[in-house]
């Protein structure tokens, strides 16, 4: 089992900045891949970017975030970050950490891969 916690949501305007991090526990390893995804009301939820805890493959973006966002992480403290730029009213939406072992060398945008999820934190964008 792994568990997830993420922090570092809220509010901010246009073209502001947020980073949110979400912290691993639990039987997870470097053959795993880490993610972000976000979900609006009465949508589905949508995968944001994923990297590779070993670091062997590029990090993965939607083409709605891509230039925006940056995905890395910090395994020495089992963290990982989603760094928010030029942020838009459009990305607003309840954002969770998400991972899955990696046994087949898939990509880790493989969105509906992933089944492990942290609570979510809320993000606010606001014109």
């Amino acid at each position: 089992q792994v568990q997830l916690q993420e922090s570092g949501g809220g509010s901010v305007q246009s073209g502001g900045s947020l980073r949110l991090s979400c912290v691993a526990s639990g039987s997870y390893g470097s053959d795993y891949c880490m993610g972000w995804f976000r979900q609006t009301p009465g949508q589905e939820r949508e995968g944001v970017a994923g990297i590779a805890v070993d670091g062997t493959r590029n990090a993965r973006y939607a083409d709605s975030v891509k230039g925006r966002f940056t995905i890395s992480q910090d395994n020495a403290r089992n963290t990982l970050y989603l760094e928010m730029t030029s942020l838009k009213p459009e990305d607003t939406a309840m954002y969770y950490c998400a991972a899955f072992q990696n046994l087949g060398w898939m990509s880790c945008a493989s969105w509906f891969r992933y089944h492990y999820w942290g609570q979510g934190t809320q993000v606010t964008v606001s014109s």
